[in-house]
């Protein structure tokens, strides 16, 4: 096309005039009508490869999760028919209507579902410990969150396709990058978890650990340790999970215990984190209240001890992103631990008084933290 031609379509004649409604006509009208179906289409092609990758990370979980058993466990049987039926377990949480007793119920439920977890694994082998039980509980709950990940973005991505409903595709648009940020990261914490070694998260448990070294320890709770040692004419009572396996301990029960027989002045508990964009990682950062995650039991029984017995409760937390807490502990996070050892003390001397006594609680997944 060389200038006339331009100089023509753009001109103020009559054919140029109606050739420019044409082209700004043309595409609104089209958008108009069909829209929704040209967004559908241009989004769907970015959901298709990231439903793509999570049917990879599901099917490459349940491949690791049952070659580990099959090289490792010796088990009795094939193991793979009875691995998938854990996989498509699920929890019914209980009724919230009338909120009164709900955390009782709510953690009736969970660990009653552990438990059952943890014995139908113990079936898979006769000869496995306690170690290998924990990292195959840990390896399933990944697979299976990948699968029920996968089911969930796919249910949502069919169901707007068939109804052919942009509208309803848009908040699975938003938070796809989110939910795949959380998918990369359980997938690549898989290595971490077969070869039992610290993670991101296990930060609590690894100062509280090296606050305990050469310290007689007792099992207080399930899969949860205690020491006590002296600090500064205080006393401490040092509880982490139980190492090295993949566990996070009941620090609930055993603060409950420990309240239970002896007065405690205050509580610090030490935790890892989620930063925000822009911060550093393995950045420490004190406050207040109770330092732990899940689903929230564990952090409501705590308080609730903490307030019927008017015990303050501290918190010291290492900042990291998803991805860091459940893998490989990075080696700017281990060198860390000291100084949060050497802040946790800094915290007792500055909030307690000689005589008093203070609960330290490392909080997080103790996977390849020695006891």
């Amino acid at each position: 096309m060389n200038f006339t031609d331009f100089e023509q379509i753009f001109s103020m004649g009559d054919d140029g005039d109606t050739l420019m409604m044409l082209v700004w006509i043309i595409p609104i009208i089209i958008f108009v009508f069909y829209g929704q179906q040209i967004q559908l289409l241009v989004t769907s092609g970015e959901i298709k490869k990231a439903i793509k990758k999570l049917d990879k990370f599901r099917s490459d979980s349940k491949k690791e999760l049952i070659d580990y058993v099959k090289k490792n466990l010796d088990p009795i049987d094939d193991p793979t028919k009875k691995i998938e039926q854990f996989l498509d377990y699920f929890t019914i949480m209980p009724v919230d209507m009338d909120p009164n007793g709900i955390m009782d119920k709510v953690r009736h439920t969970v660990r009653s579902r552990e438990d059952y977890t943890r014995n139908h694994v113990k079936s898979l082998s006769p000869n496995m410990d306690e170690i290998e039980l924990t990292r195959v509980q840990t390896l399933i709950e990944i697979a299976s969150s990948l699968q029920m990940i996968h089911k969930i973005v796919n249910h949502m991505f069919l169901t707007a396709k068939k109804q052919k409903n942009y509208p309803l595709i848009l908040p699975l648009q938003m938070m796809l990058p989110f939910i795949m940020e959380h998918a990369k990261a359980m997938d690549a914490s898989i290595p971490a978890f077969k070869t039992g070694q610290p993670l991101g998260d296990g930060i609590g448990p690894m100062v509280v650990g090296k606050m305990m070294l050469d310290k007689e320890k007792e099992i207080i709770s399930f899969q949860t340790v205690l020491a006590n040692i002296d600090y500064e004419q205080r006393k401490l009572f040092l509880v982490k999970a139980e190492g090295p396996g993949s566990t996070v301990g009941r620090p609930d029960d055993a603060l409950q215990k420990i309240v239970d027989n002896n007065k405690i002045d205050a509580i610090i508990m030490i935790d890892a984190a989620l930063k925000m964009e822009g911060e550093d990682s393995a950045s420490i950062a004190r406050g207040f209240g109770a330092a732990i995650g899940g689903i929230g039991t564990e952090k409501f029984q705590i308080e609730d001890i903490a307030t019927q017995n008017k015990i303050p409760v501290f918190s010291i937390i290492v900042k990291q992103s998803v991805k860091e807490a459940i893998t490989l502990m990075t080696k700017e996070i281990a060198d860390q631990a000291d100084n949060v050892r050497s802040q946790v003390y800094e915290m007792i001397l500055e909030n307690t008084l000689e005589g008093q006594s203070v609960v330290v609680i490392g909080v997080g997944n103790t996977a390849g933290v020695p006891q």
